[in-house]
């Protein structure tokens, strides 16, 4: 059971304001001499469709070569709001999504997600990394996207209780645990 890569669209959200960064943009922060999203984006297969989701320096982030979208909501109204806008461009049937500032991704993340959806009978499929959901790392039917938009338009902004109310496939990832480390603070850069 496997996801063909043409009916998968990735997008990487680095549209945050990055307040505990120091209002940085995540994306292009350097570290090990790669920006962040370059990080992601060497895990990523090279014929995969990517779009980044970025609401600030977008003439940086077109430079990677991949289509950029920002927020169709303005004012920085969270992760939920990029995932959003990547799905009104994603002519796929599912988009894949990842944070920024996770720099290496779980391995087989696509598959092993869209399996467990497949199994599960569910319209999205979140990880679990054996202590707490990883939501940002998801795959979702573009199906949804009706019903993102309306939990947005009704002044929401929670990730998890989005999916909670899209009544996500929950999949194990806890023997990659340590994938999901993200960088929110500059002390976290140092760290690793």
């Amino acid at each position: 059971m496997s996801l063909d890569p043409k009916n998968i669209c990735i997008v990487i959200l680095a549209g945050g304001r990055g307040k505990r960064m120091q209002e940085k943009d995540k994306g292009l922060i350097i570290w090990r001499e790669k920006t962040l999203v370059e990080h992601v984006l060497s895990h990523l297969p090279a014929n995969s469709n990517i779009t980044i989701n970025a609401n600030r320096n977008l003439d940086e982030y077109k430079r990677f070569g991949y289509p950029v979208v920002s927020d169709s909501i303005d004012n920085f109204q969270g992760p939920l709001a990029g995932i959003l806008s990547a799905m009104q461009i994603c002519e796929q049937k599912f988009i894949l999504c990842l944070p920024c500032d996770s720099p290496k991704p779980p391995e087989r993340l696509s598959e092993r997600l869209f399996q467990c959806l497949t199994i599960q009978d569910k319209d999205c499929a979140i990880c679990h990394d054996g202590e707490r959901t990883q939501p940002l790392f998801s795959l979702l039917k573009c199906s949804t996207k009706n019903q993102l938009e309306t939990f947005l338009n009704d002044g929401h902004r929670k990730v998890h209780d989005f999916f909670k109310k899209l009544d996500s496939a929950v999949c194990d990832f806890s023997d990659q645990a340590e994938f999901f480390k993200n960088f929110n603070t500059p002390d976290d850069l140092n760290e690793h």
